[in-house]
C-alpha cells in the first residue's frame, strides 16, 4: 500500500497545492524544450518557405568552369521567379538552384552551357526548386540546341557571359503599388549580376534599394512623384546612371544606359549573343536619358569566399 502524500510515478512527496514537485519540474523543463524544439522546426520550415537565401550564394561571375546535369521545361508566358513581364524573345532562358539564384542575383544575366551538341547563351530567368548546386533547367529551346530532348538530361558546362552584347541600354519597371511614398523598380537588359541599385528624386541624394527575391529592388519612404535617376552598379563594379524615369507603374521604360558592350562588337563568346529585353510591353515615350559613370575590369567586386 502506498503511503500518503507519495506520488507512484517519482516516490517523492507532494507539494503544497498537492502536484509532485520533480513532476512539476520535470514538466517545465519537458515544455521548455519542446517549444524550442517547435521554435527551431518552425524556424527552418519558415525559412525554406520563405526562400532564404543559403548561405555563400551567389550568382556564376569570372570564368569559372561549373559542372552541371541540364534538363529542360516550358515556362509558358511567364517570367519566372524573377517577375519578367514574359521571357525573352529567343525564348533561351534557364533556371537554377537557390544557391545560383541567390535570392535573385542572378536574374537577367547570363550563362553559356556547353553540351554533346554545342554552346547556347541563355538569360537566368527562373529558381529551380529541385535543382542544387549540380542541376540546371533550360527551356526547351535552349535545351535543343546542345543536347537530344529524347535524353532528357544532360551531362553540360556552364560559365557566366562576362559583359555579354545586349540590344540597347538598361531598362526600367515600376511595380505594380509602387508610389511617391514606396519606390520598387525592376532593372532589366543589364547582362552582369546586380551589385546595387541606387536612386532618387529631384533635389535628394542617392539612397541604396534593398533587393528582393521577386527582382525589384525597393525603398521605403519613396522619393515623391518623380522624376527619378537610377544608378546601377555590376558585380566587376561597371555603373551606368539613368535619368528621367517617371512613376508609371507595370511599363518598361528604357534608357540608353549601358553596363555592358553594345551589339555592333564581337562577342568573346562562343555562342551568337542574344536580343533581348525581357518584355513585350511598349516603351514609354519619352525615353530617359542616360550617363556611364564608372568602367571597371572583369573581376568580381567582394566576390563570397566559401
Amino acid at each position: 500500500m502506498t503511503a500518503p502524500g507519495t506520488d507512484l510515478a517519482n516516490d517523492t512527496p507532494d507539494g503544497t497545492n498537492g502536484t509532485p514537485r520533480r513532476n512539476r519540474r520535470v514538466r517545465h523543463l519537458l515544455a521548455g524544450a519542446g517549444v524550442t524544439a517547435l521554435a527551431a522546426v518552425l524556424g527552418i520550415t519558415l525559412a525554406v518557405r520563405g526562400g532564404a537565401t543559403p548561405a555563400c550564394a551567389a550568382p556564376p561571375t569570372g570564368n569559372t568552369v561549373h559542372k552541371a546535369k541540364a534538363s529542360f521545361y516550358d515556362a509558358g508566358r511567364s517570367g519566372g521567379n524573377c517577375s519578367f513581364p514574359g521571357p525573352p524573345a529567343n525564348r533561351l532562358y534557364v533556371a537554377v538552384g537557390s544557391s545560383t539564384y541567390s535570392g535573385s542575383a542572378a536574374c537577367g544575366s547570363y550563362l553559356d552551357v556547353t553540351g554533346p551538341k554545342g554552346t547556347v547563351r541563355v538569360m537566368v530567368m527562373d529558381q529551380c526548386g529541385g535543382c542544387g548546386t549540380g542541376k540546371i533547367d533550360l527551356s526547351d529551346e535552349a535545351f535543343a540546341k546542345i543536347a537530344d530532348r529524347a535524353q532528357g538530361i544532360a551531362q553540360v558546362t556552364y560559365r557566366a557571359a562576362v559583359n555579354p552584347p545586349l540590344d540597347g541600354g538598361l531598362t526600367f519597371r515600376l511595380k505594380g503599388g509602387a508610389s511617391r511614398y514606396w519606390f520598387a523598380v525592376q532593372v532589366g537588359n543589364h547582362g552582369n549580376p546586380l551589385r546595387s541599385v541606387e536612386a532618387k528624386g529631384p533635389g535628394g541624394g542617392f539612397r541604396k534599394a534593398a533587393r528582393q527575391s521577386d527582382n525589384y529592388w525597393t525603398v521605403e519612404g519613396g522619393f515623391g512623384a518623380g522624376p527619378y535617376s537610377i544608378r546601377v552598379t555590376d558585380v566587376y563594379g561597371r555603373q551606368a546612371t539613368a535619368t528621367a524615369i517617371r512613376m508609371v507603374t507595370k511599363q518598361v521604360q528604357r534608357s540608353t544606359a549601358v553596363l555592358t558592350a553594345p551589339t555592333s562588337k564581337p562577342s568573346s563568346s562562343p555562342s551568337a549573343p542574344p536580343s533581348i529585353v525581357p518584355s513585350p510591353t511598349p516603351a514609354e515615350s519619352v525615353a530617359p536619358t542616360a550617363t556611364v559613370e564608372a568602367l571597371a575590369g572583369a573581376a568580381p567586386i567582394d566576390a563570397p569566399r566559401c
